[in-house]
């Protein structure tokens, strides 16, 4: 255990760059030369940042279940509310996912962002903040102020640089979810009056009657089905995908819908195993309809970026499927959707975003024959669409297999039906590539594009690897959390016995 505060220095490290820009990158008469200075103070603060976030896998113990690399500070002692940080399998992965993917959201902007730069790369540090400081945040006033604190910089990011109606999609991300997050709220001060501490450690493992525990289930619920999103709770997604920057949706698809899949798992699940159980039908039977319903509205798109924010949804709905199998296939399966949603999803948008950048128009109907002159981009959106749809070797086959298999132990026609949506998914993924790539080459301005740039394989290749090592090897990525999702499940079989037997 190092003794120093480890997820603290990787929490806050995003800020030292934000304050480096503030002071030096001051707006005058040398405008480019603040840009400059902006883009890479944030580019070397977000890559410190991830290299001092593996730092966490030097000290973390994975056959140990219980949270590691331990912070406890008091806080406000009046109202027993402490500082308190940790990382368990769980967390662990969504703290590196976070830390690696802003480094090239940062790459990406570098390129696409023209407008504002130097605001620009602050709101993205101080979101990177935001989103480390909740998946390590152990005290309910901590997890919700960084829960919360995630929506500013996210809303500015869509409401300032992004497209012709980003005001509507910026308001819209921000009424959904901060609505959800009020009954969160008033969850949490149940919780905390009825325990008497904000340790969200302490109330782990069901101690709530059932009547409350059901109310309790459905605050949490309501706020975690809209970030996840699930359906119909899902459309502020699509709006905020096509109207925010590239940087924007790949942080909202690699890192902000997982908090729905987190909150579900560690609040949900851990805290409330009885209404889990109770509720587990339900949630099941929206995942499915949001994977069969948003895969029909996906094919129906004509804007790359709104076909790929439903395929996200419709990803989304394994996630769910998996965590309320509550069973170990199904946590397990849950967990590395979420990490390979992360990589391809996050990569699909930046590919879009690489040909937007050169014709300014996501309309499909737009492109055709891609693959004559850019080769190399169409082989990276291959290998992300590939993922996507599930091929064996890819990310995505090894997270949906566990899925299904999940839901298949929980009703057999759980998995049937959601094995549909596999098909679906690969139906319009393909019909995608096909419309993008092949065909003849006629539009004179599709032609005169270029292929991709030093800095674009900079973005891609990272995720390229991840996308197989974790279609070939998943147990590097699953041994790290399956001894906390077997407590978890252990847990919270050991807890719906006794209620039987009460």
């Amino acid at each position: 255990m190092p003794s120093f505060p480890l997820l603290s220095i990787i929490t806050f490290l995003p800020l030292v760059g934000v304050l480096i820009i503030m002071l030096f990158a001051k707006s005058g008469d040398n405008q480019a030369c603040s840009v400059k200075l902006s883009k890479a103070v944030a580019l070397i603060t977000s890559l410190v940042t991830f290299v001092v976030s593996l730092g966490i896998l030097c000290y973390f113990n994975p056959s140990d279940s219980s949270f590691q690399l331990m912070e406890r500070y008091v806080w406000i002692p009046s109202f027993n509310i402490a500082y308190i940080k940790g990382v368990d399998g769980i967390s662990l992965w969504f703290v590196l996912i976070s830390t690696f993917l802003t480094p090239i959201c940062i790459l990406s902007a570098i390129g696409g962002v023209k407008k504002r730069v130097k605001e620009f790369m602050i709101a993205l540090l101080v979101l990177e903040t935001m989103m480390i400081g909740m998946f390590t945040a152990l005290d309910f006033v901590l997890f919700y102020l960084f829960f919360e604190g995630v929506l500013i910089p996210m809303f500015l990011i869509i409401g300032i640089w992004g497209g012709e109606k980003r005001t509507y999609a910026a308001y819209k991300f921000f009424l959904y979810t901060f609505l959800g997050s009020v009954l969160m709220l008033v969850a949490i001060f149940a919780m905390v009056l009825h325990v008497g501490t904000t340790d969200m450690t302490a109330m782990m493992g069901g101690k709530f009657p059932m009547q409350m525990a059901i109310w309790l289930w459905l605050a949490f619920f309501m706020s975690f089905a809209v970030k996840t999103p699930m359906w119909p709770f899902h459309t502020w997604l699509p709006y905020a995908h096509v109207e925010a920057p590239t940087a924007g949706s790949v942080i909202l698809a690699g890192v902000l819908l997982k908090m729905g899949g987190y909150g579900f798992i560690r609040l949900s699940v851990q805290m409330l195993p009885e209404a889990s159980h109770y509720f587990a039908p339900l949630v099941m039977v929206l995942s499915l309809v949001a994977i069969i319903y948003t895969s029909l509205v996906a094919l129906a798109q004509t804007d790359m970026k709104k076909l790929i924010a439903y395929s996200s949804v419709a990803h989304m709905g394994f996630v769910t499927l998996g965590i309320f199998s509550l069973n170990q296939q199904g946590l397990d399966g849950a967990m590395i959707v979420m990490i390979s949603h992360a990589f391809v999803s996050g990569a699909l948008f930046l590919c879009v975003g690489v040909v937007y950048d050169r014709l300014h128009t996501r309309e499909i109907s737009r492109y055709g024959g891609m693959a004559n002159n850019m080769p190399h981009y169409a082989f990276m959106f291959m290998i992300f669409m590939l993922g996507s749809v599930g091929l064996p070797g890819t990310s995505g086959f090894v997270g949906e297999f566990l899925s299904l298999q999940g839901a298949y132990l929980a009703n057999s026609w759980y998995a049937f039906i959601a094995a549909l949506g596999v098909i679906l998914g690969a139906a319009y993924m393909l019909w995608l590539y096909r419309r993008l790539f092949y065909g003849p080459l006629e539009k004179a301005d599709v032609k005169a594009m270029p292929d991709l740039n030093l800095r674009e394989y900079a973005m891609f290749v990272p995720l390229v690897i991840f996308v197989f090592w974790i279609g070939i090897y998943p147990a590097t990525f699953r041994d790290m959390f399956a001894p906390t999702v077997n407590k978890i499940i252990q847990d919270y079989q050991a807890q719906i016995k006794d209620s039987t037997h009460e």
